[in-house]
């Protein structure tokens, strides 16, 4: 069973060079082709890539840029770049490339470092019983981003809300080597401090050299995501060179003390005998009173520590619905709550929508948002508006204490739009007895997009007497217009079934025929789908005009 960790905090003490996360472990140890190693992006029509740009796995991305966001939430003096994030996991695992990195952030196979026993590498002894790294003698580094199990017991963080603490999974290894990074008090934005933290984090300056060497590239040159590659069985290099291993420190030599030679004593000169003492002529005075203690004053008592984040729960309903394409009414709200009951007020919450199957539910552009409580410890997030298609997605709000991050979800639902029917043009559809009615279009929107493959039922219909319409009765049939059907089109139809709609949502009627015996009149015909989105159309059916005499 995974552990559950508490979060670094901003004062903990640095990670120190010589810490078992800090074991010398080189340069990337996968040999992928270069296409998979480091993608170039071809420019996009209309959205041009910056030239010589990089591509890194679209789940890598967007686990190095939500931890940017959460890390800058929980510790904004940091100052900590994804492009940092990305150099790191570009060295360690080549993003998790090769591995099957998956949409979840996992991958479908292990990520494991060479044993860590002494052998060409720090000797390293096992501290979690095997439970990441499946050895029960010598720890691993785990994970996309190499963790040792001990530093992760320290440092794992849940980087996607879902509860657990998995260096195997992108998301939390990406957010617990920012923490980890971060820790300290440290500003990356100052070089020493930022390589005191690569150092702490892998103590070889080579490796401090490519991590940089990478996180330029990524700042300068640009970065598109580019999808996460298969997995792959491609060869692990030989790992060159011999890497330190910590040496115990010298114990001084003790120097026996030389024994001096004793010198002889002199005899003992006899003692003169003591003169008997004189009895007091007068009676001893009483001894003075001794003078009563000051008390003690008495001590200050100690300030009581202060109130620290305790808890974020919901406002309102955990479940948030809207149609697809429109803002939600009443924006998701949490209280953060202080470990006094009272509210934490200007606390830094961060939603962050995952796990959408809407067609795009975002704050604005965005997938996340970041907020800070009120007076009350309530933080709204306003301006959500649902993706173009019906489905669901996942939003989960997170606020991060001094050792902890709290995390509450919501679970949210897009309805499918109304369908709107309408049709092109707004002249009256004219046909004259005996001729042929054709190229009528209609087009199928749903928050003002286009519905594609939508099926339908076009037929002929009438009023009944509550003004209900009805399909035609026969007799009627028999006198009016009518679709062909069947066989060599010799049947006549009142109701058809025509194409779904396309890519641009347009329906195309098929042609609708008058005989010689169809009876002048206003005529509708009703398209209707199967939700019961109905549009009538008024067809007007007018008398051949008389020969010319």
């Amino acid at each position: 069973m995974a552990t559950n960790p508490s979060t670094a905090d901003a004062g903990e003490s640095e990670p120190s060079p010589d810490s078992p996360q800090a074991t010398d472990r080189g340069d990337a140890r996968l040999d992928l082709p270069a296409p998979l190693a480091d993608p170039q992006v071809p420019p996009v029509t209309g959205t041009p890539t910056p030239g010589g740009a990089s591509g890194i796995p679209g789940t890598a991305l967007d686990a190095y840029k939500r931890a940017e966001l959460s890390v800058a939430a929980a510790l904004p003096g940091c100052k900590l770049p994804w492009q940092l994030l990305a150099g790191i996991g570009r060295v360690e695992s080549v993003h998790a490339s090769g591995y099957g990195l998956k949409t979840d952030g996992y991958t479908e196979k292990p990520i494991r470092g060479p044993r860590l026993d002494g052998n060409g590498f720090a000797e390293v002894r096992d501290t979690d019983q095997g439970e990441w790294d499946a050895d029960t003698s010598y720890d691993r580094a785990v994970g996309p981003m190499q963790f040792i199990p001990s530093t992760w017991k320290k440092w794992g963080a849940d980087g996607n809300g879902d509860t657990k603490r998995d260096p195997n999974n992108i998301y939390d290894a990406a957010l617990g080597a920012g923490l980890y990074l971060c820790a300290g008090d440290r500003d990356l934005s100052d070089p020493a401090a930022l390589d005191r933290a690569i150092l702490s984090y892998n103590n070889s300056r080579e490796y401090v050299n490519t991590v940089l060497g990478y996180m330029k590239q990524y700042k300068d040159g640009g970065v598109a995501e580019v999808p996460n590659p298969p997995v792959g069985n491609y060869p692990t290099p030989p790992t060159t060179g011999t890497l330190p291993t910590p040496t115990p420190p010298r114990q001084p030599v003790t120097r026996p003390t030389p024994t001096p030679t004793p010198t002889p004593s002199k005899p003992a000169t006899p003692t003169t005998p003591a003169k008997p003492t004189t009895p007091p002529a007068e009676p001893s005075k009483p001894t003075t009173p001794t003078t009563p203690t000051t008390p003690t004053t008495p001590t200050t008592p100690t300030t009581p520590p202060a109130a620290t984040l305790a808890k974020v729960e919901l406002v309102g309903a955990s479940g948030i619905t809207a149609e697809a394409g429109s803002a939600f009414a009443a924006a998701p709200k949490v209280k953060a709550v202080l470990s006094d009951g009272k509210p934490a007020k200007n606390q830094v919450v961060v939603f962050v929508v995952g796990d959408d199957t809407t067609g795009g539910t975002r704050f604005g552009t965005s997938d996340s948002l970041v907020v800070r409580t009120d007076d009350q410890g309530i933080a709204a997030a306003p301006g959500l508006k649902a993706g173009t298609k019906a489905g669901t997605f996942g939003l989960r709000a997170t606020a991060y204490g001094s050792a902890n991050e709290y995390t509450v979800a919501f679970k949210g639902t897009v309805t499918a739009a109304p369908v709107v029917l309408a049709r092109k043009g707004t002249e009256q559809l004219d046909v004259v007895v005996g001729k042929t009615l054709t190229g009528v279009e209609l087009f199928a929107t749903a928050a003002g997009q286009p519905v594609v493959g939508l099926k339908t039922t076009a037929g002929l219909v009438e009023k009944d007497e509550a003004g209900k319409w009805q399909p035609v009765k026969p007799e009627a049939a028999a006198k009016g217009p009518y679709f062909k059907g069947g066989k060599d089109g010799a049947e006549k139809l009142t109701v058809i079934e025509p194409a779904a709609t396309g890519t641009d949502g347009k329906l195309v009627l098929p042609e609708l025929f008058t005989a010689p015996e169809t009876l002048p009149g206003t005529y509708h015909l009703r398209i209707l789908t199967a939700e019961g989105v109905a549009l009538v159309l008024d067809i007007k059916v007018t008398a051949a005009p008389a020969p010319q005499a």
